[in-house]
């Protein structure tokens, strides 16, 4: 109960600036005060340079991983003694660490391919991954392909990791993803794999029509046809005007003579210009 009080007071002195009741939880002998006097101090904007380093050297694992987390936005402190940490718990956090500060000294990235493709804890492999693409180095390429093949959880994290490379063993890594017995291994490789362009879409032919044929035949016969059609219609017209002048009575002779106009396929419509039977 006394711990639990004290873990308060420095909680609370983080969000009210308190920081002799910070600095005081430094040297607590309950670590889990140590680390909450870290957060109190970081939170105010007091954590120094040196307050992450004394811690990485804590004796509580609890603390170290606090400290390397800290870390993460100070590239100019090393986290290559926090990659060799004997607690798995803090060589993930130093690894992710490394992977936010992104620019990295060169035995930094070399422990960092160390532990992606030899480390015994599956989520130190899995975080040193994830800082190795986060970098971007090229050295750190076969150590992203070599997680490839690993677990799971770490292949995912692999195929994103390689967001940042390309050439041909990129690709064919890229391509085995997506082949995965892994669905979300599947999916990590078709969010990287480039979408080819879609293919140009074919007009349709326009449909062919009487008159649109080629064939002189199909072309006189479609004329003729319409020619007839337009005869036996203004000869029709002409009877009924007759029909009216004779209060509707209509002479046989009439009717014969529409339906020679109408069999003869004459070519063309009937204008004035073409002889026709006197009617009247």
């Amino acid at each position: 109960m006394i711990e639990q009080t004290r873990w308060r007071h420095l909680v609370i002195a983080g969000h009210e600036g308190n920081e002799p009741v910070a600095r005081a939880g430094l040297t607590d002998s309950d670590p889990v005060a140590r680390q909450l006097a870290l957060g109190a101090l970081e939170r105010m904007g007091e954590l120094t340079d040196d307050d992450v380093l004394t811690a990485f050297h804590d004796a509580d694992p609890v603390v170290r991983h606090r400290a390397a987390m800290f870390a993460a936005t100070r590239p100019h402190i090393s986290l290559l003694p926090m990659l060799h940490d004997p607690d798995p718990t803090v060589v993930e956090a130093a690894a992710w660490a490394a992977g936010e500060q992104v620019t990295v000294t060169d035995d930094v990235l070399e422990q960092l391919c160390s532990l992606a493709v030899h480390a015994d804890d599956v989520l130190s492999r899995e975080a040193a991954v994830a800082a190795l693409g986060a970098i971007g180095d090229e050295r750190g390429l076969p150590a992203i392909l070599h997680g490839c093949q690993d677990k799971p959880a770490i292949r995912r994290r692999a195929v994103l990791a390689l967001a940042p490379f390309d050439g041909p063993k990129v690709t064919a890594a890229l391509k085995a993803a997506l082949e995965d017995r892994d669905w979300q291994v599947r999916q990590a490789a078709e969010d990287l794999m480039p979408t080819p362009a879609p293919a140009p879409r074919k007009r349709a032919a326009p449909k062919a029509s009487a008159t649109s044929d080629p064939k002189p035949s199909t072309k006189a016969a479609a004329a003729k046809s319409r020619g007839s059609k337009t005869a036996a219609a203004a000869a029709a017209d002409h009877v009924g005007e007759h029909a009216n002048g004779v209060n509707g009575s209509v002479d046989g002779s009439l009717f014969a003579t529409f339906d020679v106009i109408a069999a003869s396929g004459v070519d063309g419509p009937v204008d004035g210009s073409r002889d026709t039977p006197d009617l009247s």
